[in-house]
């Protein structure tokens, strides 16, 4: 009876909720944020911002990664009642301030101007103290982002997930791409490709840029845990970067991306990892690449959503 009273009273929690807590207004009402987080630029008091980054400006196929951050949010009302599965009574909800920040703006039409947008969101947010977290958008909004946290922490560490390196050469500062700014990253020292790791690679590229590949193959005949042991070998105690490409799953757990590949991780193989490199030093992270007119069921949302929390988890395990 006391739940059904909680959903009775506890209505419209992105607007009037606390900063803290589980929730148990109902999952089908109410104005959508992230895991029901009140909605504020004034992160004062705020552990972390999750930001969406409504941008698919750069896709080589298929858009509408732009509607990604929207459809987290609607996804992410089924997980606000208990604490996240696995992570050692860790809760994320209840432990830690988190704001939802809103979306970066942009105009649309001036794609050139977005990446200095977007540091510039970033910048608000971390300029006041918060971690960041995004959802994207397409892949290439993990460039800028990675800028601004490298003016904070210096070279980063990069973990991503993955079925494309997104190395691809590409020496005009200029374009806007996002197969190419995983190679932009390294030569402009962003992140230290001999401390960082591909994960669920399953497309040709000859050069990673030194960056540390481990292939969706790799992941199926040695088990999250090995893959895990390597990401923190390599890794180690530096200041990491954790970005979650939602084509590192199988199209038959995400179809919902513009360029879906076979052989990819299971949502459980991904949920493993995830959890079993728990105690890397996260500074930062996002989910990106969730196009959802690509997926009438609702599943790479719901994935994109979950992965969302793994990483607050992953940033809380090092500093509780």
């Amino acid at each position: 009876m006391a739940l059904l009273q909680d959903a009775r009273d506890q209505v419209d929690g992105a607007v009037t909720g606390p900063v803290k807590g589980l929730r148990m207004e109902n999952a089908f009402g109410g104005v959508p944020s992230m895991f029901r987080r009140r909605y504020s630029k004034d992160l004062s008091g705020f552990d972390v911002a999750i930001t969406g980054i409504p941008f698919d400006g750069a896709v080589t196929h298929r858009p509408g990664t732009r509607f990604g951050p929207r459809a987290l949010r609607e996804a992410s009302a089924l997980q606000v009642f208990d604490p996240p599965w696995g992570w050692d009574g860790l809760s994320p909800l209840e432990d830690l301030a988190i704001a939802d920040y809103g979306d970066c703006g942009f105009d649309y039409a001036q794609v050139a101007d977005f990446p200095g947008a977007l540091r510039d969101h970033v910048r608000g947010i971390l300029g006041q103290g918060a971690a960041c977290i995004a959802m994207g958008g397409d892949h290439y909004v993990s460039f800028p982002i990675l800028q601004v946290h490298a003016e904070v922490h210096g070279p980063l560490s990069l973990i991503q997930f993955d079925a494309h390196s997104d190395t691809w050469p590409d020496d005009d500062l200029t374009r806007v791409d996002h197969g190419t700014m995983f190679y932009k990253a390294v030569k402009a020292g962003v992140i230290d490709p001999a401390t960082s790791v591909q994960v669920g690679i399953r497309t040709v590229n000859d050069d990673p840029q030194g960056v540390r590949t481990i292939t969706a193959r790799d992941v199926h005949d040695t088990g999250p845990g090995a893959v895990a042991a390597a990401i923190r070998e390599t890794v180690g105690d530096r200041p990491a970067y954790v970005t979650f490409d939602i084509d590192c799953l199988d199209p038959a757990f995400a179809p919902g991306t513009g360029t879906p590949v076979w052989g990819g991780l299971s949502s459980a193989q991904a949920a493993a990892i995830l959890r079993d490199i728990a105690g890397v030093n996260m500074v930062g992270g996002d989910v990106v690449e969730v196009s959802p007119p690509y997926d009438t069921t609702g599943a790479t949302a719901i994935a994109g959503a979950h992965v969302v929390m793994e990483l607050l988890c992953l940033w809380e395990w090092t500093r509780r």
